[in-house]
C-alpha cells in the first residue's frame, strides 16, 4: 500500500507557483472532499496536508499584498506631510 500523506517536492514547488485565485479554489475543492467524507484514511490525511499547504501559500500572498498596501499608504502619509510643509520654507 502507498503511502500518500505526504506532499512531494514537486507538489510542494507547484503550490508555491499558485497564483491567490489558484490556491484558493483547490484549497475549495479540499474541503468539499473532506467534508463529503467516504475517504480511506490516507486519502483525508493527504488531502488535510494539501488543504494546509494550500492555504498557506494563500495566507502568505495575501500577506505580501498587505505589506505592499502598508508601504504605499505610509509613503502617501508621508508625501501629505512632506507637501503640507514645503510651502513654508
Amino acid at each position: 500500500m502507498a503511502n500518500n500523506t505526504h506532499l512531494t517536492g514537486e507538489q510542494l514547488s507547484a503550490i508555491e507557483n499558485m497564483t491567490y485565485e489558484q490556491a484558493r479554489d483547490q484549497l475549495v475543492q479540499v474541503v468539499q472532499k473532506l467534508e463529503a467524507g467516504g475517504l480511506e484514511l490516507n486519502d483525508s490525511m493527504y488531502q488535510w496536508e494539501l488543504g494546509e499547504a494550500l492555504a498557506k501559500h494563500a495566507q502568505s500572498l495575501l500577506d505580501e499584498v498587505a505589506k505592499k498596501l502598508n508601504e504605499v499608504q505610509e509613503s502617501q502619509a508621508q508625501f501629505q506631510a512632506n507637501a503640507g510643509t514645503q510651502g513654508n520654507e
